[in-house]
């Protein structure tokens, strides 16, 4: 089966193809910017996750982790969300000074966050991304930083507690 996608970013795809392809044992051929994924369509899927991850700005390392099923990758659109017309305000409620609030979410989500352009993206194990994505939407929206940090250390409050 062959699947075409476009990217933005096909240096860095060439730079990893051979990693890609020994990871997912499958083929790329990069046409401009234009990529054709010939595999399994299950590998194609992740391949294209994993494409996607590192045009947003992941580290390979980071894009390869979808390989595995416990993790999941999302791409959050910011202007679908915010409620401001002033989309650099947004993104720095999302990154905050210093990138504290981001680094922030990060830690307490146990993902891994990058933001690019007007998108947010997400790669950790499912629930972790779940209550990730909940958190940045949260903050997206206008909730206080403070309230946004305070759901993610209850929500990890409760998964120590065994409470999932």
């Amino acid at each position: 089966m062959t699947e075409q996608i476009y990217s933005e970013v096909p240096r860095k795809i060439l730079q990893y193809k051979n990693k890609i392809q020994t990871a997912l044992k499958i083929k790329l051929i990069v046409k401009g910017n234009i990529i054709e994924i010939n595999g399994a369509p299950a590998e194609e899927l992740v391949t294209r996750d994993i494409i996607e991850a590192i045009g947003m700005g992941f580290p390979i390392e980071q894009a390869l982790d979808l390989k595995n099923e416990e993790f999941t990758f999302q791409k959050i659109p910011i202007k679908s969300i915010a409620h401001r017309k002033n989309l650099s305000q947004v993104r720095a409620r999302v990154i905050g000074t210093q990138r504290r609030a981001l680094k922030n979410i990060e830690f307490l989500s146990n993902c891994d966050i990058v933001l690019h352009d007007n998108f947010v993206g997400i790669i950790g194990h499912n629930e972790d991304v779940k209550r990730a994505a909940y958190a940045i939407k949260k903050l997206i929206g206008g909730s206080k930083h403070a309230n946004v940090f305070m759901y993610l250390e209850e929500e990890n409050a409760k998964q120590k507690a065994g409470i999932y």
